[in-house]
């Protein structure tokens, strides 16, 4: 299964308030004192701004980059590199399911359309229509002896086959 995303996921992305307001500056400014320099405090502001929207809009990535004195392709290019860094809006409920070899062979592909059965989802990547649910494919959640494991929001559920899938959702609706 491949991963998707929709062509106008960032529409609205121009509007979103700032991240570094009053008290979002007040933040930044203890985060930036534990480090060196301001720039090592990168990945922790950007942390910042995925928590406040959800995501890393481009907005976000020059904001992050005016705020910590650095150039907005660099910002991006961290963005890029990290797969924990979301691009576009996602669900409420992220869920990241092991596709790679050794949970592929246990049915991770079973476990990804159960889910994309159970929250509305048409497609990996893609979010449901009611907003709540966004299912990808990772390539490697650390745990292959507990195929197939799954990282849902910040919470890591290892053993899940397709039919323990619709009680794992209804624990988090």
């Amino acid at each position: 299964m491949s991963q998707t995303t929709g062509a106008g996921a960032v529409a609205g992305a121009e509007s979103l308030p700032p991240v570094f307001d009053e008290a979002g500056r007040r933040e930044l400014d203890a985060v930036v004192a534990r480090y060196p320099t301001k720039a090592a405090a990168l990945l922790p502001a950007l942390w910042m701004v995925q928590r406040k929207h959800g995501w890393v809009s481009p907005q976000g990535m020059a904001e992050v980059a005016e705020a910590l004195a650095l150039t907005p392709a660099y910002v991006k290019g961290v963005v890029t590199f990290y797969s924990m860094y979301h691009q576009h809006p996602v669900g409420t409920h992220f869920v990241q399911l092991c596709t790679t070899t050794p949970c592929n062979v246990c049915g991770a592909e079973k476990v990804a359309e159960a889910f994309l059965r159970a929250t509305g989802a048409k497609r990996l990547g893609e979010t449901s229509p009611d907003g709540a649910w966004t299912v990808v494919e990772v390539e490697c959640l650390g745990a292959c002896g507990f195929a197939t494991p799954v990282l849902l929001d910040d919470d890591f559920i290892e053993s899940v086959t397709p039919e323990s899938v619709p009680a794992i959702v209804a624990r988090y609706r």
